[in-house]
């Protein structure tokens, strides 16, 4: 039977990291990767034994999980965020294909059932989905924000992990967030795109804004559902406004 690897990379989770890590103790073998918290993050960790924790300085998200993936002892990952949680049928669909050696790819995409202001998202986010379980060997692509592993061939899971980033952490933590990645989003844009104009700081949010609440059907998700479009249209608004001022030497 082949033996898998949790990563979960940490800093300042003390909300949500004691869940994470009861979610993987199906694992042979959990690391938790942090950056040097201040909260009780930490202090959490240590109550759980078989839990090694390994603290490395934060660069971006795909440098340190770059950094994190060697560091296991077995072949396979399963990588999670502290908001995340593997339902059981994605747990005994991950363990079915350990224990008969059944990877058929080296990276498998996983949906993920979005939970946002307390209420599932049935629409404006179903095809959510990133790359969880995946050999030793796969390395995550170099941008600040929305990294990937790099896999020619991916294969996709049936089940699901579950997803709040929300909850309790509240509507401000969640426009701080925005910002935080729209500000990363800026320095992977800022060499790409030409000329940013009127097309960048009105068109291309409007279009953010329509696609996420009418083509997605986020009309579908009431309130919250309204809520994300408008947000996805703002940090495309932020986004090339921060590319043209980074370009004017402003700093963020």
């Amino acid at each position: 039977m082949q033996k898998v690897t949790a990563i979960i990379l940490t800093y300042n989770e003390s909300l949500h990291i004691k869940g994470a890590l009861e979610s993987v103790q199906w694992c042979d073998e959990i690391l938790v990767v942090d950056s040097f918290s201040t909260d009780d993050t930490l202090a959490i960790v240590g109550s759980f034994p078989k839990v090694k924790i390994l603290q490395n300085k934060f660069v971006t998200h795909a440098a340190q999980k770059n950094w994190a993936i060697p560091q296991a002892s077995h072949d396979w990952i399963f990588l999670l965020d502290a908001d995340e949680r593997p339902t059981g049928e994605l747990v005994s669909e991950i363990q079915g294909m350990l224990k008969t050696n059944s990877m058929s790819k080296d990276a498998y995409w996983i949906g993920r059932k979005n939970t946002f202001m307390d209420r599932e998202l049935q629409v404006v986010w179903k095809n959510d989905a990133v790359i969880r379980f995946f050999k030793k060997t796969c390395r995550y692509e170099n941008k600040q924000v929305h990294e990937e592993i790099i896999c020619p061939d991916p294969g996709r899971l049936t089940h699901k992990i579950l997803h709040d980033t929300y909850s309790g952490r509240g509507f401000i933590y969640h426009l701080q967030k925005g910002d935080k990645y729209s500000t990363l989003s800026a320095m992977d844009y800022k060499d790409k795109v030409g000329t940013i104009t009127l097309y960048h700081l009105a068109l291309r949010p409007l279009l953010a804004f329509f696609k996420s609440y009418i083509f997605k059907g986020g009309f579908i998700d009431g309130k919250q559902g309204f809520i994300i479009a408008v947000l996805t249209g703002w940090n495309i608004f932020c986004r090339f406004v921060k590319v043209w001022r980074m370009r004017e030497g402003e700093k963020f």
